[in-house]
């Protein structure tokens, strides 16, 4: 008995190459901000994400949340006020910018903990 299946399509499932332009909001301040963004692909997102995770010496897996924020923003920042995302830029700025701005990084890791480390679990 044939089933009537659509076509699977492949172009929902592929990341888009245009850019999206976000406003961010500095709650504290109420400032807002223009700022355009780039979709990351599943395996760069997975490369960043394996880049701050760490062995130490006792065997026990750690992941560096600071490093994953930063490298994030740098990567999906394409254009905003200040000019580029870099690391000079990023150590410069204030804790309210800084929380403004990690609002637009996905999570490390799924599920409700984001970038929690403690998700991550030595391996038996």
């Amino acid at each position: 008995m044939a089933q009537n299946r659509k076509a699977f399509d492949i172009s929902k499932y592929q990341i888009s190459p245009s850019n999206e332009k976000k406003i961010i909001t500095i709650a504290e301040t109420g400032d807002e901000l223009e700022i355009t963004v780039k979709q990351l692909s599943w395996n760069k997102r997975n490369q960043i994400v394996s880049n701050c995770i760490s062995l130490g010496k006792d065997g026990v897996q750690s992941f560096n949340a600071e490093r994953y924020m930063k490298e994030m923003l740098k990567e999906i920042i394409i254009d905003a006020p200040w000019g580029a995302t870099t690391e000079s830029f990023l150590v410069s700025i204030d804790e309210r910018l800084g929380g403004a701005l990690e609002s637009l990084v996905p999570t490390a890791f799924g599920g409700e903990g984001g970038s929690n480390p403690d998700e991550i679990k030595k391996e038996s």
